[in-house]
């Protein structure tokens, strides 16, 4: 139970940082202008990763915990909570981080777009996320 409202309360904490990276921050990176750009993100993508990165962690390690011993009724919703990690960990390494890396020399709005574009995948799953711990949650608690 303690570790299910764990991963809750890390997930929504996510939902809420990555429902604000989607509609405020990244697509501000178009403003900031060519001069100030390099700099910029290299701030942003520094102070993110102390922001995200211990969450993450928790919540992947508590994920695969719940994972390890959750009940037979719960399994499946388990199940989808860590495929759900999967994907936001996959997106990351292979969409986000490409389009930071080239985003660090200089601003270039086809990566840009992509970068806003392809972050939906992050958005949508983490906020998939906070409904099945939610769910998981909500089951245990009427049990």
């Amino acid at each position: 139970m303690l570790l299910l409202v764990l991963n809750l309360a890390v997930t929504l904490y996510m939902v809420g940082v990555i429902w604000t990276v989607q509609l405020v921050h990244y697509p501000l990176m178009a403003t900031v202008g060519k001069a100030s750009f390099a700099e910029y993100h290299q701030r942003h993508v520094r102070m993110m990763t102390v922001v995200v990165g211990p969450s993450m962690l928790i919540e992947a390690f508590s994920m695969i915990a719940i994972l390890g011993q959750c009940a037979s009724d719960q399994f499946n919703l388990a199940a989808l909570g860590t495929l759900l990690i999967f994907i936001i960990w996959l997106s990351t390494a292979f969409l986000q981080v490409p389009c930071h890396s080239k985003l660090e020399k200089s601003f270039d709005s086809k990566t840009h777009s992509f970068l806003v574009n392809s972050n939906w995948i992050r958005t949508i799953a983490w906020s998939l996320r906070g409904i099945v711990i939610a769910a998981m949650l909500l089951s245990v608690e009427s049990a």
